[in-house]
């Protein structure tokens, strides 16, 4: 049977303390501090809905921003829930990050593209991808040096069936190569505060990866970081505690685990959870990007069920993004 796109069925969950079973109906959203029997997390809160599918969330100035699939839109949003379109975007997918300077950089998934927003609001080239595998190319990350990770699904999603994938490095100097390959459907990527590591997620492989970071950018020491069992990671985070926070669409839950794979939080929602990303005034907000995922043909879809939630974290945002 074909895979739904990098979001497998979801496998029965294990009823140990690394993860339990709500009673909650499917539709309410419930968090559970999994670390303790009888300590709840708050229940999360709608900032923004009426969203096709939103990606890559990021906390820069005052402001949460993130791509908004289907719709194609790159929009920011504040506490307040009052939105900005900042661009439109002719392909899919496009996830973004900020460079040292300021300058915003979007993944144009389809042409195999880096682009930069200029000062007028135009995009122009920043790195050429289509050189070194075939689009699309999805998730970005850079780090404090200006080294930016962008890597690539391995084949023609939605429409080819599953090959690995690979990370490129567009550095700050301005080169470009691959440093990993091999990847089970890259997803979400963040490096640690020290600049000497780079997490990233499988989803296929239900499982997020180590890399360490050499002086150069390159990656190399890869090994797992945390086996997940039946989690299927998209986008993550990392806090200051040295834990990750990942998205999880077909179990329809954010969770929090640290090094080695234990469950320390879980969020169960009544959707998707595509991404999130840690930020607010004191860096201690999660967001998450949650929306209804009906398999590939739902990214065509006119359905507008993505909606930012939002919740305290148990530790501030670190590390990059």
């Amino acid at each position: 049977m074909p895979r739904q796109g990098p979001y497998p069925p979801p496998r029965r969950r294990r009823t140990a303390t690394r993860w339990r079973e709500t009673d909650a109906p499917q539709d309410r959203t419930t968090a559970r501090r999994v670390s303790d029997e009888n300590e709840c997390m708050p229940q999360p809160r709608i900032l923004l809905e009426g969203l096709g599918i939103g990606e890559s969330p990021r906390w820069h100035a005052d402001r949460l921003w993130f791509s908004n699939w289907i719709a194609q839109e790159i929009v920011a949003v504040d506490l307040a829930g009052e939105r900005e379109l900042i661009a439109r975007m002719p392909s899919f997918p496009f996830c973004i990050d900020w460079l040292p300077d300021g300058g915003l950089v979007i993944v144009s998934g389809r042409e195999g593209l880096l682009l930069r927003r200029e000062p007028d609001g135009s995009l122009a080239t920043h790195a050429d991808l289509s050189g070194l595998g075939e689009p699309p190319w999805n998730e970005i990350v850079v780090d404090e040096r200006g080294n930016a990770y962008v890597n690539g699904t391995g084949f023609d999603f939605p429409r080819a069936e599953f090959a690995p994938g690979n990370v490129a490095l567009v550095a700050a100097d301005g080169s470009l190569r691959e440093v990993a390959g091999d990847v089970a459907f890259p997803n979400g990527m963040a490096v640690t505060p020290d600049n000497a590591t780079l997490i990233l997620a499988e989803s296929y492989g239900r499982r997020l990866t180590a890399f360490d970071v050499g002086a150069d950018g390159g990656l190399s020491n890869r090994r797992v970081w945390a086996d997940l069992g039946d989690g299927v990671p998209d986008g993550i985070c990392i806090d200051a505690d040295g834990a990750v926070w990942y998205g999880d669409v077909p179990n329809r839950r954010c969770v929090r685990v640290r090094e080695g794979g234990d469950v320390l939080e879980a969020i169960e929602l009544d959707r998707g959870c595509f991404a999130c990303a840690l930020g607010g005034p004191d860096g201690s907000t999660l967001f998450m990007m949650a929306a209804e995922w009906g398999g590939p043909a739902g990214i065509d879809s006119t359905a507008r069920t993505g909606r930012v939630l939002t919740a305290p974290a148990p530790a501030p945002r670190a590390g990059w993004p």
